[in-house]
């Protein structure tokens, strides 16, 4: 009887063992099924796309007369997140902060205007390009000496010092006085603290739009036509992959042009 007792708690203790062996072989696996594999995974689960925008960038990415985030860039966003089945969660950084933030991984992805230049796509993954926009040279109204780039040589310029345009006032000799976003630039030009700015020409037309007796014109273009799209760290291709499709069905359903005349009056993808 003693045996048989021995017997009987040994095979109760290895089904016992095997069980638990077995639960938690099924427990791991489980948690490597539902483990996000990638970042648009990630996302999903999350139910939210983190996106850093300016808020300061009119008519980009702004805040209205009643302090909401608004803007053409905000609502290409939203619409990307919505066809991503996610909300889009907005962070606010300043521009010359704006790629550290991707980097430090603060935001997912970056809709800001943010032109393509093969520096930049060393580094980043871009989405295709969603605006077509010019550089233009701006000056007060009542400037007479500066009417073309090249009039920049020892001129005070209100830029951005990691953009684009302020590299380009830059190459024209201009002394670059630093700022956080448009609407700065053209604070610092009508009270005469600058000379001029280099700034995208849509946001010019926008600006006249808004307030036409602004004692602001544009004297010159820029010949180069930039593009722009959605900024991503590198290694994501699901994410780009799926933003891509996004910005690819709003084009072809007309929601994109619906988007780009209200802000614009035209089709700012060509």
């Amino acid at each position: 009887m003693k045996k048989r007792n021995i017997f009987v708690s040994a095979v109760l203790a290895l089904t016992l063992i095997i069980g638990v062996t077995g639960c938690s072989t099924k427990d791991n696996n489980a948690g490597k099924e539902t483990a996000p594999k990638n970042l648009l995974e990630t996302i999903k689960n999350d139910g939210k796309i983190r996106i850093g925008t300016e808020g300061t960038y009119a008519p980009f990415t702004f805040h209205d007369n009643n302090g909401t985030l608004t803007g053409f860039d905000v609502e290409i966003a939203n619409e990307i997140a919505k066809r991503l089945g996610v909300k889009a969660e907005f962070v606010e950084t300043k521009w010359d902060g704006m790629f550290a933030g991707l980097d430090a991984k603060r935001f997912d992805a970056v809709l800001n205007e943010v032109s393509i230049n093969p520096e930049r796509e060393k580094k980043y993954d871009f989405s295709t390009p969603y605006i077509t926009s010019r550089a233009v040279l701006i000056v007060r109204s009542d400037n007479q000496d500066i009417k073309k780039f090249e009039d920049l040589k020892g001129k005070k310029s209100a830029q951005s010092l990691t953009s684009n345009l302020g590299k380009i006032a830059k190459s024209y000799g201009a002394e670059l006085v630093q700022i956080d976003g448009f609407n700065q630039a053209i604070d610092l030009l009508t009270s005469k603290r600058v000379d001029a700015t280099i700034n995208d020409s849509l946001s010019f037309l926008d600006l006249k739009k808004q307030k036409p007796d602004a004692p602001i014109k544009s004297v010159a273009d820029y010949n180069n036509a930039e593009q722009s799209a959605v900024l991503f760290r590198k290694g994501n291709k699901e994410l780009v992959d799926a933003v891509n499709k996004a910005l690819a069905d709003m084009k072809a359903d007309g929601t994109y042009l619906k988007i780009s005349q209200k802000w614009f009056g035209t089709d700012v993808s060509k």
